[in-house]
């Protein structure tokens, strides 16, 4: 699943092609997304200027003066600039047609993602009103980790990936992060210190700023907006090594499974 470095990717693709340009025809080939595209939805967007393009969490933000696209890529969407008579492909479900022709494609064979319009302040929306602070904002911090995990039980890998708690967080970068600060992911959230949530917190952030230059992590469907593989993948320390040596301490990497996700992490480095 594209995760936040991923979406940050596309947005950054994106934006020169398409800010401040109008949406002159929207194409819909296939509505039934994981919520259905409304049947107003080309009513609506035709004819907006795309003011801004902006995330929050993992969805996509196309926001006009009287309302936003959202975009979410689910577990395998895809966003694409292409050029006007650009060959159409298996799951290409939504065209977005500027005034020069650039069109701006939606694809996403297994249909988990989402284009909706927000009237308003997209902001207040259902789907981002109740979301945690961006990890790359001064908003997050360790002692907001701490003081949300107070008496939690939940294991701090899932903690930290609760998009209530902090978004876009997600397997890959949790596995990361969690090694950059030592702590073992099985560990009760509401048994971390504050010094270890504040070296957490650092480590999250340094994790996915490095992810979000190096282009996001290559996966078997992930692309970035020209189509080209994040290559964030050629750094992972212990996600997706399982038996493999740990690169600081030589232990084999070790393989559980927390909430139906798979966690890696290294025995010796992590307590």
């Amino acid at each position: 699943m594209p995760e936040l470095p991923e979406v940050e990717t596309v947005c950054n693709g994106i934006r020169p092609h398409i800010q401040a340009k109008i949406i002159t025809q929207v194409i819909v080939r296939d509505p039934q997304l994981r919520w259905r595209i409304p049947d107003d939805f080309i009513e609506m967007v035709m004819g907006i200027t795309v003011n801004k393009i902006t995330r929050r969490g993992k969805y996509c933000l196309l926001e006009a003066d009287d309302g936003s696209v959202i975009l979410h890529l689910g577990m395998s969407g895809s966003l694409h600039i292409v050029a006007e008579n650009h060959p159409i492909k298996a799951h290409d479900h939504v065209d977005f047609i500027f005034e020069d022709q650039i069109i701006l494609r939606f694809n996403d064979p297994r249909k988990f993602g989402a284009v909706l319009w927000a009237e308003g302040d997209v902001f207040e929306h259902r789907l981002l009103k109740n979301l945690g602070p961006e990890p790359l904002s001064v908003d997050f911090t360790g002692e907001l980790l701490f003081q949300r995990a107070l008496k939690r039980r939940k294991a701090v890998k899932n903690f930290i990936m609760d998009g209530h708690i902090v978004v876009g967080v997600g397997n890959i970068y949790a596995s990361e992060s969690l090694f950059a600060a030592g702590i073992h992911p099985e560990r009760a959230a509401g048994q971390i210190s504050l010094a270890e949530y504040q070296t957490l917190a650092q480590a999250i952030r340094n994790v996915l700023e490095k992810a979000i230059t190096q282009g996001g992590t290559t996966l078997k469907d992930f692309t970035n907006a020209d189509g080209k593989p994040g290559y964030f993948s050629q750094a992972l320390q212990v996600y997706a090594r399982a038996g493999e040596l740990c690169y600081q301490c030589q232990t084999p990497i070790s393989k559980i499974t927390l909430g139906q996700r798979a966690s890696y992490f290294c025995h010796q480095c992590q307590h």
